[in-house]
């Protein structure tokens, strides 16, 4: 018990330090002792990685973001520790549970190497040089999200509980990963944007290899870390399935499945997406790939939804419908509106997809389940008696692992309209 309530952080490695972003640096953390509904430590005692508020009973002394909260049983057993954020609902992020544990410096390091030996089959790819080295609670670091697009690895936190600990983070991804900048993204937590915090970038949009295709990602203003990485499966499994046909990329974002299809041997590919920054995106990377040299390419600005309406009325029809948008269920009370919508999507993209195309449909909405919107997006083709013959379903990528249910959000289907 000793071990796991002995402090934190390595004054040598993770002392106060002022670097571009201003950030405030690693602090002294405080060891809280936190008791817990029944409920609750047999949530954690089974490797859940959250306590909520109302699951707390009391906590030993006023917390601060950062410090680390003990959980004890009603024997004053060592049950966990994670860190506390008193402003969030998510009350303490479990770091470790079951026997004591002296989490320090030398901890996190030896966390994020675990992360990175499980990835090593991407590390030591050819073709592949960016993927996420950290995925928060399935990683056993809640809250943090680490990607790696070639030598620059881009942190982004998701709570203030990793205030304290930033530099010791970033030391040890320092240590593991040998970067040449490391980007710190973290604008509601810590008041930046996005910041330089390690090395230098020379530029911020950094090239990167996925599957032998080049990408760019702006590390400092794009979305999440600047590229969705955890669609880099699928994107290769269009590859295999688009040759000779014309393509359609829904919320295509940087157009990485419409690139696929392209080197895949698409006879032409047509993005679609709201923002304008992603259908240039899109374009460019066909450009950068030589890929809109031999590939008829076009791009729409506008909603999915509509977009794919108007389509339907100009009796235009595609080989191959991708359908890839945001997440619509960011609460569980959103689950039923978000089924709806994705039931209303496939309808959309039947009326566009050739009598022996192929459909490919995904969610990113972790409340919804997979089985439920598989079997959404097979009703519907039933319903409209335009059956789908399944080819494949899919989750998550080696480097997105699933360590508890809750962590698992990624679910797609690839399916062939057989009338």
């Amino acid at each position: 018990m000793a071990g796991a309530a002995e402090a934190a952080t390595d004054e040598k490695t993770a002392g106060a330090r002022r670097r571009s972003g201003g950030y405030r640096r690693s602090v002294k953390s405080t060891r809280v002792a936190v008791r817990v509904t029944k409920d609750a430590l047999r949530h954690v005692r089974a490797g859940h990685p959250w306590v909520f508020d109302r699951s707390i009973v009391s906590l030993g002394a006023e917390a601060q973001p950062g410090d680390l909260g003990v959980i004890f049983d009603d024997k004053r057993r060592f049950v966990a520790i994670g860190l506390l954020d008193p402003s969030s609902p998510l009350r303490l992020r479990v770091l470790h549970h079951g026997d004591p544990a002296t989490v320090d410096a030398a901890w996190f390091r030896g966390r994020i190497q675990q992360a990175v030996d499980l990835r090593e089959p991407l590390r030591r790819s050819r073709k592949t040089n960016a993927y996420r080295v950290i995925h928060g609670e399935n990683d056993g670091l809640p809250g943090v999200i680490v990607d790696l697009y070639d030598r620059v690895a881009v942190v982004k936190l998701y709570t203030a509980a990793w205030t304290p600990w930033l530099d010791t983070i970033l030391d040890a991804v320092q240590a593991v990963l040998s970067p040449s900048a490391i980007v710190v993204r973290s604008g509601r937590v810590l008041g930046d944007e996005s910041s330089v915090a390690r090395g230098e970038l020379i530029d911020p949009v950094v090239q990167f290899k996925e599957n032998g295709l080049t990408f760019e990602a702006d590390v400092l203003r794009g979305q999440k870390t600047g590229h969705f990485l955890d669609q880099r499966e699928n994107r290769f499994r269009v590859r295999g399935l688009a040759k000779g046909v014309e393509v359609l990329d829904v919320f295509c974002s940087t157009g990485g499945f419409g690139l696929n299809a392209a080197a895949g041997g698409a006879s032409a590919v047509h993005f679609v997406d709201q923002s304008t920054f992603a259908t240039d995106a899109a374009k460019r990377h066909m450009s950068i790939n030589a890929l809109d040299e031999r590939v008829t390419t076009r791009a729409t600005v506008g909603d999915g939804f509509e977009v794919l309406k108007k389509l339907a009325a100009k009796g235009l029809r595609f080989g191959m419908v991708v359908i890839d948008p945001p997440s619509f269920a960011r609460r569980q009370a959103d689950v039923d509106v978000a089924l709806g919508a994705y039931r209303r999507l496939t309808q959309l993209a039947l009326d566009v997809l050739n009598d022996d195309g192929v459909l490919v449909q995904a969610s990113c909405s972790s409340h919804v389940p997979a089985e439920e919107f598989c079997r959404g997006v097979f009703e519907v083709a039933e319903q409209r008696r335009q059956p789908l013959r399944e080819i494949v379903r899919t989750a998550h990528g080696l480097d997105h692992p699933i360590a508890f249910a809750e962590g698992a959000y990624l679910k797609a289907v690839f399916a062939r309209r057989t009338g």
